[in-house]
C-alpha cells in the first residue's frame, strides 16, 4: 500500500539533525530525509451520467478550498496553507480516456481564485482565464473533456494577479489522464510503482509561518526543498523498476536532477513529458525540470539493494539562488527484496508515435519576454493593458512557428501556451541546445533560459476562442508577464458546432454563490454540460482541421462533415451557427470571434468588418 502519511492539520515533524548545514533564510531545518514521503489521496468522483444515445460519460468531482495548518518546524508556529480539499498537493484526479468530468470548485478561502487544468485542450471558459474568478463563498463548474493522450496534468490557481500567492500556499494538485492502451507497454503501474512527485521550494519565517510572496517583485527560490508537501523526506522502495511522475510545481525555482548513489550519478531512461509519451526512452544522466513542467522517468532501484539512492539537485540551475540545503531533494531508501515483479520488464524501446505538427519554415510570430522597471512583459506589453493584451490571432487549425526571445537580462523565463502541444525545434543564444529528451517530446512549457531564443511548432486547435501564454515563474506572472491569442474561428469549412465557447468570461459559465437554487442538482448539471456537446468528436474535429489547412480552401465551400455537435452539416459554418444570444455584440461575436463580453465599446458592436474590431480583455464584475 501506498504511505497513508499525508499533511493535514495535525501532522508533526520529527527531530534529527543533518550535519553540514549552515545558511538559510529560513529557521534551519534539522529532519532532512527523516520523515516519509506523502501522497495525496485520489479523489474519487461523487456522481456520474451517461447519455443512453451516444454512450458518453461524464463523472463529477467536488473540490473545496480551504484553510488549513502544517506544523513544519517543531517548537515553532504551524504554517497557514490554503489548499484544495484542505491539503497540499491537493487530491489527485484519476480519470480514463475518453471520459469527460466536471469538477466543481468551491472557495471557502479569503482570496478570489481561478482553476487552470494545465496540459488540458478546455474550452476558453473552462481554461482558467485570470479575470474568471471565484469569490469566497461562491463556487464554478470546470468541464474538462480528457480525450487527450495520456500524460500527467496538474490543476492550479490562475486568479489574475494573486497566482503566485495562492499557488504557493498550497492550491495545486495532480490530475493523471490514463489510457488504457498504454498498458501494453508494461510500464511500472499501480499506487505502489508509479509514484506523482510535486516538487516545490518555500522559505519560513523565525516563528515557523510561511513566507508571503505577496510584495515580492522579481522571483522567490525559497531554500527549503519539499516533495508532496514534505521538506527533504524519504521513501522506502523495493529493488526495482518505478515509474516517477515528476511535477515542478515551485513559484520560482528550477531543478536539475540527478540520481546518487556512493557520490556518483546514475543514469536512467526519460519516458514522458508534458504532453505524454516520448517517441522513445531517452537515456540521461540528469533532468532539467522547470516550473510546471511535467517529466516522466523510470528508475531501476534493483542494483542498489540495501543502499540509499539520493535524488539531488545541482548547484548552478540557471540564475536561480542556491542556499544551505537546496542541492538535496529526497532519498529512496532501497530493500534487500521485490517480491512483485509485475511490469518490472526492460522498458520498451520505441513508445508511441508522437504526433509532432507537419515542419514549415519562417517565423510566424515573434515574442519578446523582457522587463521595464518593475513589471514583466511581453513584446512589452502586459496583461493589465487590457487593449493591447491579445497580441496573436492564429487561425483555427493553423501551423504556426513562435520565436520566444529573452530579453531581460538575467533571469529565466519558462513559457507556457495554454490550449496546444508544442514542439520544440531550436534554442540560441544561451549555455543549452534542444536537450535529446526534449527532442523526442511534445511539450506545453518550454525554459526560455538567460539570453536564450526559442522557437516551438503548434497546431492551433481544435478549439477556437481567447487563451493566455505567459511566463511560468509566478511571480512574473502575477507581475504581468502574461499576455493572450485569439485562435480565430473559420467560416467555410463546413463543420457545424452547436454552441461557440470563444468567450473565457462568457456569463452563463462564471462562478456562482453557493446558495444557488442549481448548487443541489448534480444530475441536471451534468446532462446540460453534456448536451452542450463541447467536446464532441474530437479526434474528428482535429482531422478535419488538418484537411482544410493541407487542401484547397475551394475544397470547403460546400463539404459535408460529420458535426462535431453530433448535427447534420451540409453547409459552411458562417450559415449554420446560431448565436448564443440575439444581441447586436454577440451576432458580432459569433460573426468575427469577438466574445461579447471582451467588446468594451458600444461602437465596436455595429461593425461590419471582423478586422475592425478591436478586442480588450476587461473583467465583468457580477
Amino acid at each position: 500500500m501506498r504511505q497513508s502519511f499525508f499533511w493535514g492539520a495535525t501532522a508533526l515533524l520529527t527531530s534529527q539533525v543533518f550535519a553540514g548545514d549552515s545558511t538559510w533564510l529560513s529557521p534551519q531545518y534539522k529532519q532532512i530525509f527523516q520523515n516519509p514521503l506523502p501522497f495525496p489521496p485520489d479523489k474519487a468522483p461523487s456522481e456520474e451520467y451517461t447519455d443512453k444515445k451516444t454512450g458518453r460519460t461524464v463523472k463529477f468531482y467536488d473540490i473545496v478550498v480551504k484553510p488549513f495548518e502544517q506544523q513544519v518546524y517543531p517548537g515553532l508556529k504551524p504554517a497557514k496553507l490554503v489548499g484544495y480539499d484542505g491539503m497540499s498537493p491537493g487530491p489527485t484526479i484519476r480519470t480514463e480516456r475518453g471520459v469527460e468530468a466536471v469538477v466543481r470548485f468551491t472557495n471557502h478561502a479569503e482570496k478570489d481564485l481561478s482553476v487552470h487544468l494545465h496540459g488540458s485542450y478546455s474550452r476558453a471558459p473552462f481554461d482558467g482565464w485570470a479575470e474568471d474568478v471565484t469569490k469566497k463563498g461562491q463556487y464554478k463548474d470546470y468541464y474538462y473533456p480528457n480525450s487527450q493522450s495520456a500524460r500527467t496534468l496538474w490543476y492550479h490557481d490562475h486568479a489574475v494577479h494573486h497566482t503566485a500567492e495562492n499557488a504557493y500556499f498550497g492550491q495545486a494538485g495532480f490530475y493523471i489522464l490514463h489510457d488504457g492502451a498504454e498498458d501494453e507497454l508494461h510500464l511500472p503501474s499501480g499506487p505502489k510503482y508509479d509514484l506523482p512527485l510535486a516538487l516545490s521550494s518555500k522559505q519560513y519565517n523565525s516563528d515557523g509561518t510561511l513566507f508571503d510572496p505577496k510584495d515580492e517583485t522579481d522571483s522567490l527560490f525559497g531554500d527549503v526543498i519539499h516533495v508532496n508537501g514534505q521538506p527533504w523526506p524519504y521513501h522506502n522502495v523495493e529493488p526495482r523498476k518505478y515509474r516517477l511522475r515528476f511535477l515542478n510545481s515551485a513559484v520560482s525555482r528550477a531543478f536539475k536532477l540527478t540520481f546518487e548513489v556512493d557520490g556518483k550519478a546514475v543514469s536512467f531512461p526519460v519516458i514522458a513529458a508534458d504532453t505524454g509519451l516520448l517517441t522513445k526512452p531517452v537515456t540521461t544522466s540528469n533532468l532539467e525540470i522547470s516550473m510546471a513542467e511535467r517529466w516522466e522517468v523510470v528508475f531501476d532501484f534493483a542494483q542498489f539493494a540495501g543502499k540509499n539512492v539520493t535524488l539531488k539537485n545541482s548547484r548552478d540551475v540557471q540564475a536561480d539562488k542556491d542556499y544551505a540545503a537546496t542541492d538535496r531533494v529526497l532519498q529512496f531508501v532501497v530493500g534487500k527484496t521485490a517480491p512483485d515483479q509485475t511490469n518490472n520488464g526492460a522498458v520498451p524501446s520505441t513508445l508511441r508515435t508522437v504526433p509532432f505538427p507537419p515542419s514549415k519554415t519562417g517565423i510566424d510570430r515573434s515574442f519578446k519576454f523582457g522587463r521595464t522597471g518593475s513589471m514583466w512583459t511581453v513584446n512589452g506589453k502586459t496583461f493589465a493593458d487590457v487593449n493591447n493584451r491579445i497580441l496573436a490571432k492564429p487561425e483555427r487549425g493553423a501551423v504556426e512557428i513562435w520565436e520566444l526571445e529573452n530579453s531581460s537580462g538575467g533571469w529565466s523565463h519558462p513559457v507556457h501556451i495554454h490550449l496546444v502541444d508544442f514542439q520544440i525545434l531550436s534554442r540560441t543564444g544561451g549555455k543549452r541546445p534542444v536537450l535529446n529528451y526534449e527532442k523526442e517530446a511534445l511539450k506545453d512549457v518550454v525554459l526560455l533560459g538567460v539570453n536564450e531564443k526559442v522557437t516551438v511548432i503548434a497546431r492551433y486547435a481544435p478549439y477556437d476562442g481567447v487563451y493566455m501564454f505567459h511566463c511560468h515563474n509566478l511571480i512574473h506572472e502575477d507581475h504581468d508577464m502574461m499576455a493572450a491569442f485569439d485562435v480565430q474561428s473559420l467560416k467555410d469549412w463546413g463543420y457545424d458546432e452547436k454552441t461557440k465557447f470563444v468567450d473565457p468570461m462568457e456569463d452563463k459559465y462564471r462562478s456562482k454563490d453557493e446558495d444557488d437554487s442549481e448548487h443541489d442538482k448534480i444530475t441536471d448539471t451534468l446532462k446540460k454540460f453534456m448536451e452542450m456537446e463541447a467536446y464532441n468528436n474530437v479526434s474528428e474535429l482535429e482531422k478535419a482541421l488538418e484537411d482544410y489547412h493541407r487542401l484547397p480552401k475551394s475544397t470547403f465551400s460546400t463539404v459535408t462533415v460529420s458535426s462535431t455537435a453530433g448535427l447534420s452539416s451540409t453547409s459552411s459554418l458562417a450559415a449554420s451557427v446560431a448565436p448564443t444570444t440575439s444581441a447586436p455584440v454577440a451576432a458580432l461575436a459569433v460573426a468575427s470571434n469577438t466574445p461579447s463580453t471582451l467588446i468594451t465599446s458600444a461602437a465596436r458592436a455595429t461593425s461590419t468588418s471582423p478586422s475592425s474590431t478591436k478586442r480588450t480583455t476587461t473583467s465583468k464584475k457580477k
